[in-house]
């Protein structure tokens, strides 16, 4: 029997050999707790390293910050220098008034009586009616549109205000010295324009223009 068997122990309860019995400490529940926080820590940094690698190669991660286009003044600059202020076109002249205008109306159509019904209505309308007969041998039956407007020198204004008394004529300032309009009538002409499509095609005329963009060079 060992010395170190327990008196009263004997048999198979003895302790040979050259070797001892160690005692373990019991392991600390602290220990257990820290060795998982630390592995989820760890775990966790290298997801995310992981993540920051593919974003990187992927261009996601670039620091430079890309600006979105613009569509405004700040990419183009206008053509004439202004900072994107839009090009306004200059507003029409105003018209004359009918009572103003001495209209000449020569008939150079086959028609008889053409000049004088013609001048009978532009009368009624406002204006002031000077000479009514037939055309001059250099317009007689020589205007195949509806009307040829003949005026003086600064006779722009009362040749539009004349000529929206009807369709498809043709003007020419500069023809005589004086302020009087002639109004020679052609091959086409069947009527004047009604009173109302008189008026619309004056109100376009005296109408302001729109502002259109000016022109960008980029």
């Amino acid at each position: 029997m060992s010395m170190l068997t327990p008196p009263g122990m004997g048999g198979k309860y003895r302790i040979t050999g050259s070797r001892f019995p160690h005692m373990r400490r019991p392991r600390s529940r602290r220990r257990i707790v820290l060795a998982a926080v630390t592995a989820t820590v760890v775990l966790g940094l290298g997801g995310w390293g992981t993540i920051q690698l593919v974003d990187v190669f992927s261009g996601g991660g670039s620091t430079e910050t890309r600006a979105a286009p613009k569509g405004g003044e700040d990419d183009c600059k206008p053509a004439d220098g202004t900072a994107g202020r839009a090009a306004t076109p200059a507003a029409p002249k105003p018209l004359p008034k009918p009572s103003d205008i001495t209209v000449n109306v020569y008939n150079a159509t086959p028609r008889g009586g053409l000049a004088k019904t013609t001048a009978d209505e532009l009368a009624k309308r406002g204006f002031k009616i000077g000479k009514v007969g037939n055309a001059p041998a250099a317009y007689d039956k020589k205007v195949a549109k509806a009307g040829l407007l003949l005026g003086g020198p600064d006779s722009e204004g009362a040749l539009k205000l004349v000529g929206a008394q009807l369709t498809d004529t043709e003007a020419k300032a500069g023809r005589h010295d004086d302020a009087d309009i002639d109004l020679i009538l052609g091959t086409a002409f069947k009527q004047l324009s009604s009173p109302a499509d008189a008026e619309r095609a004056v109100a376009e005329l005296t109408a302001p223009p729109k502002p259109s963009p000016s022109a960008r060079k980029c």
